[in-house]
């Protein structure tokens, strides 16, 4: 009797130990699958804002891919620039390689180079980000003459401004660090500039190029101690020009223009020259990125450029003109001359009067 009552209650025991095991079990598995939704609703969560900062990091309604464009950018190791049949781009001039850059000009006088891509470019949007270095052993003002930056449809030529030819066709950005019109009051050099080409409109180099200049801004970029950036900008015909030169990583403003219109199918590039002044001007990368923009349809069904233009710019160039004061030398002069025909007009007007004054004591006399 005693048997069958301990037999009893072991199995008493050994039922509930089970059925505390399976609530248990039960608590466990409800317990992760807790937590397993929660971690599937952080992930959704996090995803979420990873999405909504990505819209926010766009910029009037663009976003980059994940991969820039590597046959239209140049970086390091720069294994694809050379003269082998497998590079992308081509140097010219007195330009060299280095593991640290490509450098389009030493610091010596008269010397001239440039990169110039193989692969003409077919993007309709699109940014290009480029780092360089300008720096030498002469004192302000005592240093050149700068650099520039292409999108055009020639390549590989010769030619007074920054080393590339005049009358191009293009897009053509200016990093000028001398400036050649000294009675000039309105620029503080270094200056940044943007100009568009036709095939039939000149670069004036003693002006400074500023009877086609489309804007710019001043940009203190020489001999400086931190990284130094620029930005060009090309989407829905809108040119934008930004600068990075302050160390502190944001970019700046120097030229945002409407209304621009380039063509497809022309080459990047960077160009340089020194003459009686130099610098080192150093290329570290130029990185394109491909914009994703959304277009209307009739803006998917223009017709194809074939020549770049700028809207309104004679309006521009008027409004630039006008604007334009008297320089230095030309107020200098008219002072001066203006000093000496009061002098001269003194001079008569004395001599006259002591002839009157004598006249009359004849006639007295």
């Amino acid at each position: 009797m005693g048997d069958k009552h301990h037999r009893r209650r072991r199995m008493d025991a050994a039922t509930m130990s089970k059925s505390n095991w399976f609530r248990l079990s039960s608590f466990q598995i409800f317990d992760l699958m807790f937590n397993q939704r929660n971690n599937h609703k952080l992930t959704c969560l996090f995803t979420i804002v990873l999405i909504l900062t990505c819209q926010c990091l766009a910029d009037d309604g663009y976003e980059m891919d994940d991969f820039l464009k590597r046959e239209h950018s140049l970086t390091k190791p720069y294994q694809g620039v050379g003269s082998s049949s497998s590079s992308h781009w081509d140097l010219m001039g007195n330009a060299i390689i280095t593991t640290e850059h490509v450098r389009l000009t030493p610091d010596l006088q008269s010397r001239q180079g440039a990169v110039w891509s193989r692969i003409p470019c077919y993007l309709r949007d699109w940014e290009l980000q480029v780092h360089f270095k300008i720096h030498g052993q002469g004192k302000k003002n005592l240093n050149g003459d700068g650099m520039a930056l292409w999108y055009t449809k020639e390549r590989m030529q010769t030619g007074p401004v920054f080393g590339n030819m005049n009358l191009f066709t293009g897009l053509g950005v200016f990093l000028d660090t001398y400036p050649n019109e000294n009675n000039n009051h309105e620029r503080v050099f270094p200056y940044v500039s943007g100009m568009v080409g036709n095939g039939t409109l000149a670069y004036e180099h003693d002006r400074d190029g500023q009877s086609t200049e489309l804007g710019g801004c001043t940009a203190l970029m020489r001999n400086i101690p931190h990284d130094t950036f620029l930005l060009i900008r090309y989407t829905k015909n809108r040119l934008t020009i930004q600068i990075d030169v302050d160390g502190k990583q944001q970019w700046r403003d120097c030229l945002d223009l409407p209304g621009v219109r380039l063509p497809q199918g022309y080459f990047f590039g960077a160009s340089s020259v020194t003459g009686d002044l130099s610098d080192n001007h150093d290329l570290i990368s130029m990185k394109l990125y491909q914009l994703t923009v959304e277009r209307p349809q009739e803006e998917e069904e223009e017709e194809e450029l074939t020549v770049p233009s700028v809207d309104n710019f004679e309006q521009l160039n008027k409004v630039e003109v006008q604007e334009e004061g008297m320089s230095g030398v030309q107020l200098f002069f008219t002072i001066v001359f203006s000093i000496i025909g009061i002098f001269v007009l003194g001079v008569v007007a004395v001599v006259m009067y002591g002839r009157w004054k004598e006249n009359s004591r004849k006639r007295f006399y």
